[in-house]
């Protein structure tokens, strides 16, 4: 699935405004590793100059600018017809900024510093609510999910695109949207060892509820509900100073 979402990122085109050269450059830098096309404007005028010239499908827009802020470049953006849909950053991040940022037109706004995968999620999200690049791969994503459903191991049932858990004596196991998600990361890849950051990659969503260290409580919850179920057993191995293993064979 990590793949078929970075495919989904191929081509799309991200314009990153902001005057902090080291942020337009991280922000930049993370998003073409997961197949972007980026570029970045230092401030409003840079980004009018590269929005005259060609078209993107979205822009993460800084607030906090000396000179023309990012709230009055974002009210400008919006009387243009074919505006692409903005992100706001800032580093003020108050209640009142963000009611402004949205009101006047920007389809998510995050605070900064905020964690580059926190991004990532929100802009797949935008472009999917949008009908934007990558939408016809979505489509036949969740055509294979409907036609390749079930996961089994251990003599536990997973369906993916119904997102139900049965454990082997046919009793269904409640799962949380994040467990869920991790779980499906380790049946997509299983007996092999993932690090924290492999994990936090393939089980990502719209609403990415863990980050970093946090994910070993969620593998610990996730752990607890599979054992309740197995007598005991632990499908999920922790491999020291690597990551984690799925245990089970998997078949589809």
């Amino acid at each position: 699935m990590n793949a078929i979402l970075r495919a989904m990122d191929l081509g799309t085109r991200i314009l990153i405004v902001d005057d902090d050269e080291g942020i337009r450059s991280l922000i930049s830098s993370f998003l073409d590793k997961h197949g972007f096309q980026t570029e970045t404007a230092g401030d409003p005028s840079q980004m009018r100059e590269k929005l005259a010239g060609d078209s993107y499908d979205l822009i993460v827009l800084d607030v906090m600018m000396p000179g023309e802020d990012g709230l009055t470049a974002l009210r400008e953006l919006q009387r243009t017809a074919d505006a692409p849909p903005v992100i706001m950053l800032s580093a003020v991040g108050t209640d009142i900024d963000r009611i402004v940022g949205l009101e006047i037109g920007a389809e998510d706004y995050l605070a900064k510093p905020c964690n580059p995968r926190e991004l990532l999620a929100r802009i797949r999200t935008v472009l999917r609510r949008r009908g934007g690049a990558g939408s016809a791969i979505a489509a036949s994503v969740q055509d294979m999910e409907e036609s390749e459903e079930i996961a089994r191991f251990a003599g536990w049932r997973m369906d993916l695109f119904g997102r139900t858990l049965r454990e082997p004596g046919g009793t269904q196991v409640a799962l949380s949207d994040g467990e869920f998600r991790l779980l499906r990361a380790f049946v997509e890849h299983p007996r092999r060892v993932l690090t924290r950051d492999q994990l936090l990659d393939f089980s990502r969503g719209e609403d990415t509820e863990f980050y970093d260290r946090a994910i070993d409580v969620q593998i610990s919850r996730l752990r607890r509900k599979l054992a309740a179920h197995a007598g005991g057993e632990d499908l999920i191995r922790t491999v020291r100073n690597e990551g984690y293993l799925f245990v089970p064979a998997v078949a589809s």
